[in-house]
């Protein structure tokens, strides 16, 4: 197996594809502003107490209040509370918790209306970014999160991910821990720690400390609303969590940014420096790796399968559907043996849609009907294994009786929803074309004016791959005649995210030239 993560820098933001053996399983969008991401710390007011709910809601500088639910205020609320309001008082002068006393902690089964107050400030980390209408779901269990570990002030728990299995190996990290971790903070040991040196996980440890002590610096006289500490960009955040053995390759398009990522990753896996690589291709990154390709076919309503088959997804206000239909599959050894095969390969196509859309709450699944109980466990077996790669939250139900399996998913970020279908450029949706649209000669008479006009600018053009075909067509193609013409050689590149009838012109700095 391996990864390759692709940075495709743009004007607007940054977008970020993870590729498991070249297929597109993770698509994340940076926005310029990565404000309310998950992880980030804000010091909010309280706007609103609601018993009904046993929540209240938050004024953190978003256009909507965000939402915090009695039981995420976490066992050590008071603790945190008291920190918060001394600090902001200038009663609490340092960061360090050693000579800090402790709370008792609050009631699983309390009212947070014995705990809030309207009004009053509060420290909070985003859980869920804002979501749709929502705003940001919050949590008041502050964790800081580093490559190796994950700190948790007030607490002096050490907690070990389930997934490192050996005994030998969680009794060693936890007698490290007992070792380094200062008084009055807990640690969960993450999966990547496993066999990992002291020094490694010592160095973390202080970097987290680090975070906190900047953190506390920051909410020294702060006023709410406020960011006290912001998580780091998305780039580096997917790196800290993922970076493994596994990873071949990281292609950067922007120089900036291909430096940015060299620095973070020697800093958090030393001697790795060497797989990050600065693409500076003529064709668009995403295009040159076949994640525009992989997009417009896993994106839409309908996803093809490998076998014929494909999936319909429908987004309903309540939940998810998805339909499993065999297409033009014909199998030789009946009916039954065809939807089986079918099926399971649409159990991992589905695992790979609902962690690359980032689909959450409820998703129903109608399989192709199967007769034999067998075929339906080993179904439901496929779609359990297939989803364990997913990082969020799941459930995973058996498949009923009229073959219909249903998922439960969490969702921490807005859904990924990339609209695959294209308005007609001819007619722009009408139905009406114009008989006297010549579209080939139009761009050969811009690109004509563009050489008479515009003096040696590198000129490419960027179309359709239709289109780009039509013009490299024969021995003595478009282009060649224009290399006759004009003296120079014009590059034709076809892009699948451009339109059919859509075309540009760009000039050696990959810069559009505008008409």
């Amino acid at each position: 197996m391996s990864l390759e993560l692709v940075v495709d820098a743009r004007k607007n933001g940054v977008w970020l594809a993870l590729l498991k053996d070249g297929k597109l399983i993770e698509l994340h969008e940076e926005q310029g502003s990565n404000e309310f991401s998950v992880g980030d710390i804000y010091l909010g007011k309280v706007r609103k107490v609601v018993p009904s709910l046993n929540a209240s809601f938050v004024d953190v500088g978003y256009e909507k209040d965000a939402f915090l639910h009695y039981l995420d205020l976490g066992p050590q609320y008071s603790s945190l509370n008291k920190f918060s309001r001394d600090t902001l008082r200038g009663k609490q002068n340092v960061s360090d918790l050693q000579y800090f006393k402790m709370e008792q902690d609050i009631s699983k089964d309390g009212k947070i209306s014995e705990i809030i107050s309207s009004s009053a400030p509060i420290l909070v980390q985003v859980a869920k970014e804002p979501i749709s209408s929502k705003g940001p779901r919050l949590t008041a269990e502050i964790t800081l999160a580093g490559r190796f570990l994950v700190l948790v002030p007030f607490s002096n728990k050490i907690s070990i991910s389930q997934k490192i299995k050996d005994q030998d190996e969680r009794d060693r990290l936890k007698d490290i821990m007992k070792a380094i971790k200062p008084k009055n903070f807990g640690v969960i040991i993450r999966t990547v720690a496993e066999t990992k040196k002291l020094e490694l996980l010592e160095q973390d440890l202080k970097n987290l400390v680090e975070k906190w002590k900047k953190m506390h610096a920051n909410l020294l006289n702060a006023k709410p609303p406020y960011r006290v500490l912001g998580e780091i960009d998305k780039t580096s955040s997917i790196l800290r969590d993922l970076l493994n053995a596994d990873f071949t390759n990281i292609h950067v398009n922007d120089e900036d940014m291909y430096y940015s990522v060299k620095e973070f990753v020697s800093d958090i896996a030393p001697g790795r420096e060497k797989i990050i690589k600065h693409y500076d291709g003529k064709l668009d990154i995403f295009e040159k790796f076949g994640v525009s390709k992989q997009i417009k076919a896993l994106f839409g309503k309908k996803v093809p399968l490998s076998n014929g088959g494909y999936l319909i997804i429908e987004h309903t206000e309540a939940m998810h559907v998805v339909d499993v239909n065999s297409g033009n599959r014909k199998g030789s050894d009946g009916q039954e043996s065809n939807a089986l095969a079918t099926n399971l390969e649409a159990a991992e196509e589905i695992a790979r849609v609902l962690q690359l859309r980032d689909m959450g709450g409820i998703v129903c699944i109608d399989f192709i009907d199967m007769h034999d109980r067998a075929n339906n466990k080993q179904l439901y077996a496929t779609l359990k294994e297939a989803m364990l790669r997913d990082r969020a939250k799941h459930n995973i139900l058996p498949p009923s009786k009229f073959g219909v399996v249903e998922i439960t998913r969490q969702r921490v970020r807005p859904q990924t929803d990339i609209i695959t279908s294209e308005t007609c450029p001819t007619c722009n949706g009408t139905g009406e074309v114009q008989a006297s649209i010549l579209f080939t000669e139009e761009i050969e008479n811009n690109l004509d004016f563009l050489m008479k006009n515009n003096g040696d600018k590198g000129i490419a053009i960027l179309v359709h791959p239709y289109i780009e075909s039509y013009f490299k067509k024969g021995l003595i193609s478009k282009q060649v005649k224009w290399f006759f013409k004009y003296k120079k050689w014009i590059p034709v590149r076809g892009l699948s995210s451009q339109h059919l009838l859509q075309y540009s012109f760009v000039d050696k700095n990959k810069e559009e030239i505008t008409l």
